[in-house]
């Protein structure tokens, strides 16, 4: 499991590591600049010199000579910091004075008026040498003049620039970094105190966070929030309310088993118990049905709320299995169950164990509520969209009960049959889920009720 990260840490880091690495290439790019000058600064001190001592390359009777008194060979050498050699040396002579080992280039390769550095190491000390070809007259000659010297100016110059450089960037990076840190940390109040508030909050609290001098960007997480509280508040008042009518209309079934069931414990025989057996009988089937739907209920509301488990499904197919389990119970009051869709497949996008419950609900309320011996018809239809349709030919639904029968345990008053009112609500739900259609349509028989659940799009090929 990997560990949580610290929005702070991430903020401080991917604001302040680019500004150090912005730091760390300016000063690195300072310092190579200022070494670039320094050298190219100290090269024209070390080249004057190699040219002094040039000067003092005379020519006498067709010979070269090089006369430095000592003195001036001291002053020369002479330099608190570094060390300071020199060479002279002629083409056939050899050398002429100074140092015999310090490294120059072949006399062969260097052109006159046109100086060689280069970078050596002399007596275990890394120096810069400077090399230039002169001679007295156009006819001598030539003679090499080089001088070296050790590099300590040059470093110590190097140190100071690159202090000089850095330390005001890095205070610049801690300064920075300060205000950086800060600001986050008043960024981050409105989290803190955002969560301070929901902690502190009870768990039947679900009213929405007040957002007001909320930041902006934290107010999205505000809104957020609020909805998925009115969401919880939703569906627990639906939970509540689903419960209430659920001991609600149990109540009245057990109540009626109590009753029947004192009744037969009172008789004194068989003959006697056979009203009171059949009315626990009756009242056990109530239960039984009304179990049935409230579990249908549970069902379509734990979709809503959870994952939706939705595929291609063959919407015909589904309602040819839901008639044929249902003929049976048809046939029980004499009633004539007919199915009509087109012989090529109707797909759509659903859930199919709970379209066969709303259908399942439909025939139920169809043969429950519709006359004995009357018909009921269910037909697909695939344009201009997928539509499942089911016409009985009972008493129908009054246009002002329109409304009111799709609301959970509403029964329409006078109704026959023991219907708990929850069969049309729960096709409500499920229609809602696939973003269906529920209507009541103009009917094809003399009377009775005829009922569309129209499913959005184009069918499925």
């Amino acid at each position: 499991m990997n560990k949580p990260q610290s929005l702070r840490a991430q903020l401080v880091l991917r604001l302040t590591l680019p500004l150090i690495v912005v730091v760390i290439l300016d000063a690195a790019v300072s310092y190579f600049v200022a070494l670039h000058y320094a050298d190219l600064t100290y090269d024209r001190w070390l080249l004057d010199s190699a040219k002094s001592l040039a000067q003092e390359v005379k020519a006498q009777k067709d010979k070269v000579t090089f006369d430095l008194p000592p003195i001036a060979v001291e002053v020369f050498r002479w330099d608190d910091v570094d060390n300071t050699f020199f060479k002279v040396e002629s083409q056939t002579g050899g050398l002429m004075a100074g140092d015999k080992s310090l490294p120059t280039p072949a006399i062969e390769t260097m052109v006159r008026d046109q100086p060689t550095f280069s970078d050596s190491e002399f007596q275990g000390r890394k120096v810069r040498i400077v090399s230039v070809l002169t001679a007295p007259t156009a006819t001598s000659e030539e003679v090499q003049v080089s001088v070296a010297e050790t590099l300590n100016k040059r470093r110590s110059m190097m140190s100071e620039i690159l202090l000089a450089v850095v330390l005001p960037q890095l205070l610049l990076v801690f300064i920075t970094g300060f205000h950086i840190w800060t600001g986050i940390n008043r960024g981050l109040r409105p989290l803190h105190a955002l969560a301070c508030l929901i902690s502190q909050r009870s768990a039947r609290d679900l009213n929405p966070i007040p957002d007001s001098g909320v930041p902006l960007e934290v107010r999205s997480l505000t809104h957020t929030i609020n909805a998925l509280l009115q969401r919880l508040g939703s569906a627990m008042t639906t939970q509540r309310r689903f419960v209430e009518n659920a001991a609600h209309q149990l109540r009245t079934p057990l109540a009626g088993l109590k009753v029947q069931a004192e009744h037969a414990m009172q008789a004194d025989n068989l003959d006697a118990m056979k009203p009171a057996l059949a009315h626990i009988k009756n009242a056990a089937d109530r239960v039984t049905h009304l179990s049935t739907q409230l579990m249908s209920l549970a069902r379509s509301e734990s979709v809503m709320y959870g994952v939706r488990d939705f595929r291609i499904v063959d919407l015909a197919d589904i309602a040819r299995d839901c008639c044929m389990e249902w003929v049976p119970k048809a046939l029980e009051r004499n009633m004539d169950l007919g199915f009509e869709a087109e012989p090529k497949a109707l797909r759509i996008e659903g859930n199919e164990t709970l379209l066969r419950e709303l259908l399942a609900n439909l025939l139920d309320n169809a043969i429950g509520y519709g006359n004995a011996g009357g018909q009921i018809a269910v037909k697909i239809e695939a344009k201009p969209e997928a539509m499942l349709i089911v016409e009985d030919s009972g008493p129908g639904i009054e246009p002002n009960e329109v409304e009111k029968v799709f609301e959970r345990f509403y029964r329409v008053p006078g109704s026959p049959g023991q219907g708990c009112g929850l069969g049309l609500a729960i096709v409500k739900e499920i229609a809602d889920l696939h973003g269906a259609r529920v209507r009541i349509g103009p009917r094809s028989f003399d009377c009775g009720t005829r009922l569309e659940i129209v499913f959005k799009g184009s069918p499925r090929n």
